[in-house]
């Protein structure tokens, strides 16, 4: 099926879609959960197909991990699902309803935003995530997901639509472009008389291309450049465990720690620990002079390496000598993605929550939290890092518009 014919089925759904009640659509997702837990043989078969393909030209461990899919995987692509069905309904809901002098009745009510395409890289989860939110939210959506993933995301797609099918439902709810050739996906970004607006999540070349290419509107998720700054004062030891989660649980993903920020004060007490740790993970450090002072087998940081998405395992550290530095130092070189502090100064938290420029901002607590599953959104299509419409893990809401609705009785105007 070319461009033009996948556009055209997705604008005929987009009919049906708008048509379905909270009951059918729930019933729907989870049928499909069930349906991807019983096919998970020929999913993992799928996957094994991506895998080997990614091995040959020995892809980053790091980026592996993202395309690998297992039976836990599948298990929570289900779960992400029930949870969907579970959440309350937006669509329909009227926000707001106001009379106006002359008698009419003004309102704003959720509406869908109607035809989603979805262009990502990796992660076929993304798969599974996108239509539960999409469908949820009476959305129809069309996926263009990476040649590295190809064969896991047809699998999935393939049973999401035998059972919508099963259910009486269109299965171009959802709709894959299989071809892989980077030509369709630049042609796919100009499709803006069937698409309504486009995601794209990936890395900041994918990003960018989208940006610069489309002709439909974008919701920009963005890299992430995610810092920790520990503060004079604060529980180096919670310091520590939280460094090392966000650094190392999973280093491919936008919500791991990148650059560590340390105060002056607790550079001797707090290094060595982390080095420690770090370095049993496999984990290579780029310092500033301070901290290498306390930890020579570090290697030099250069400019670049305050500002840089490794995705991989290493990190960059540098030293402040106060908050006011850390968050300047913070909001130059962030991505605006997902910013922590670890204090025990109640002020401090405060003015690190309203100071720095990013969709989200922790005191105490991990980076690697910023997820839509973790946000209680049952998924996320995304995480978004513009100021437009939607910021941070975009669940059910962000997947909408609003529309106005007016009662009259009569009303002309004069």
């Amino acid at each position: 099926m070319n461009l033009q014919e996948i556009g055209r089925h997705a604008q005929n759904a987009k009919h049906e879609a708008g048509k379905l009640s909270s009951g059918v659509k729930d019933a729907a997702l989870r049928k499909i959960a069930d349906a991807l837990e019983e096919h998970s043989a020929e999913i993992l078969t799928a996957n094994g197909k991506d895998l080997k393909a990614a091995r040959e030209p020995r892809m980053p461990s790091a980026m592996l991990d993202l395309l690998v899919v297992s039976e836990d995987p599948i298990h929570q692509m289900a779960l992400g699902l029930r949870q969907v069905a579970d959440l309350e309904d937006p669509i329909g809901e009227v926000i707001s309803m106001k009379q106006r002098p002359n008698g009419l009745m003004i309102g704003q009510k959720r509406v869908p935003l109607g035809v989603v395409g979805i262009i990502y890289e990796s992660r076929p989860n993304v798969t599974a995530d996108a239509f539960a939110l999409c469908f949820k939210t009476s959305n129809v959506v069309i996926l263009k997901g990476g040649s590295d993933a190809i064969h896991s995301n047809v699998a999935i797609v393939a049973c999401i639509r035998e059972t919508l099918e099963e259910q009486g439902i269109t299965p171009d709810m959802i709709q894959i472009i299989e071809d892989t050739d980077r030509q369709i996906t630049v042609e796919f970004m100009r499709m803006n008389q069937y698409v309504d607006v486009l995601i794209p999540r990936g890395g900041a070349g994918l990003i960018r291309s989208v940006v610069e290419n489309a002709t439909i509107p974008v919701i920009e998720t963005g890299t992430g450049n995610c810092l920790i700054y520990v503060e004079e004062g604060a529980d180096l030891d919670m310091a520590a465990a939280i460094i090392q989660n966000a650094k190392t649980q999973r280093v491919g993903v936008c919500n791991a720690c990148e650059s560590l920020l340390v105060h002056e004060s607790v550079v001797e007490e707090l290094i060595p620990r982390v080095a420690r740790n770090l370095e049993e993970a496999g984990v290579e450090i780029f310092a500033d002079e301070t901290i290498r002072s306390v930890a020579p087998e570090t290697s030099q940081a250069t400019e670049e390496d305050w500002g840089r998405e490794y995705q991989d395992y290493k990190l960059s550290r540098n030293t402040v000598p106060n908050i006011d530095d850390a968050i300047a130092h913070i909001n130059r070189y962030n991505t605006g993605h997902s910013e922590a502090i670890i204090t025990n100064n109640y002020s401090h938290a405060q003015q690190f929550l309203n100071e720095v420029d990013a969709a989200a901002v922790y005191v105490n607590a991990s980076t690697r939290f910023t997820d839509g599953f973790e946000f209680g959104f049952g998924a996320e299509i995304g995480i978004s890092t513009q100021k437009l419409h939607a910021r941070g893990p975009m669940g059910l809401l962000a997947l909408t518009t609003t529309k106005y609705i007016i009662y009259g009785n009569g009303q002309v105007r004069g």
